[in-house]
């Protein structure tokens, strides 16, 4: 990650520098509450995925930066809107904004990086990455009612659940991508796979997330262990067991997800029936075969600094803790 991340350092910190320009409001809550989710951390991946596509493409211009923190301030966007949502309290290892502020700020606030982002876009004039962003934003959109819907359904298969967070996850992570490629003009081809590479690492990044709230630590992982769990998520590693688990065990699966506070023996329960059946290894073994296919979406470019730094972010995808 550090090794990938090093090709860009000098353009992330303009991007950093950028997230406060951006954030300019005469509303000083706006401010506090975003200033506050941008300064609790993060991998910064999306913003790095758009650097390297742009490095990639032979991008020579400036627009790179202000269209980094844009995928990143709809990013945030997200996130805020998640945890009210999700009723998060924890957020990269420390109180959540809606914890502080309420849901009400939470929400408004992540209204505003939405107006904002594309206030930006629409100055910038790009009609091409206009359209992108757009089209990224409606599609997270479906993605979080498709999970809502999805709550708590033990029949959920595989398949659906692989269109849920290519909706609420990966799309994103493929607009950051193909946007790189819009700026370095790329050819249609050249786009189209630097988007599917996109795609699919988000695809993997979103299944590992998934083993972690499995496996991890609170401190690890920067929010509550089992909170998916909690609130009716069947993420993958549920989903291989209930498709192999028993009668029985499945119904004492769905009793515990009836349960409007998950206690500690019904997480071990589960979590016991998920390593039975093999669901962290089933879960990372497709991750591992999206990033696969993800890296050889860039045999179409020949080797470079960019393209290894690419491979090299996927990889690590795979290994990350949190």
């Amino acid at each position: 990650m550090e090794a990938a991340l090093a090709l860009i350092e000098e353009d992330l910190k303009k991007v950093e520098l950028q997230f406060v320009k951006d954030l300019q409001s005469e509303v000083p809550l706006i401010r506090k509450v975003a200033e506050y989710v941008f300064s609790s951390g993060g991998k910064r991946i999306r913003p790095a995925l758009l650097l390297l596509s742009a490095r990639l493409c032979e991008y020579s211009g400036d627009k790179h930066v202000s269209l980094a923190s844009v995928i990143e301030f709809i990013h945030t966007a997200t996130l805020l809107h998640d945890d009210v949502v999700d009723n998060a309290h924890l957020r990269r290892g420390i109180a959540s904004a809606n914890t502080l502020w309420g849901n009400e700020a939470s929400v408004l606030v992540g209204d505003y990086l939405f107006s904002k982002s594309f206030s930006i876009l629409v100055a910038d004039g790009d009609l091409n990455l206009l359209q992108a962003m757009s089209n990224a934003t409606t599609v997270i959109a479906e993605g979080e009612v498709l999970q809502l819907i999805s709550m708590s359904d033990l029949d959920i298969t595989e398949e659906r659940y692989i269109e849920v967070i290519k909706s609420k996850t990966a799309i994103l992570l493929a607009t950051a991508c193909q946007s790189g490629a819009i700026l370095g003009k790329a050819s249609p081809e050249r786009e189209a796979a630097l988007q599917n590479f996109g795609l699919e690492l988000g695809i993997a990044f979103q299944l590992i997330d998934d083993t972690l709230d499995y496996v991890s630590s609170e401190k690890q992982l920067g929010k509550s262990i089992g909170h998916d769990l909690e609130e009716g998520k069947i993420t993958l590693p549920l989903i291989h067991t209930l498709k192999n688990c028993t009668k029985d065990e499945r119904e004492t699966i769905a009793l515990i997800l009836e349960k409007d506070t998950l206690l500690k023996d019904d997480f071990s329960m589960v979590i016991g029936l998920v390593c039975e059946y093999g669901g962290i290894e089933y879960s990372t073994g497709v991750a591992k075969e999206y990033i696969t296919r993800s890296k050889a979406r860039l045999d179409i470019f020949s080797d470079s600094p960019g393209k290894k730094a690419l491979t090299d972010l996927a990889d690590y995808v795979l290994t990350r803790q949190r």
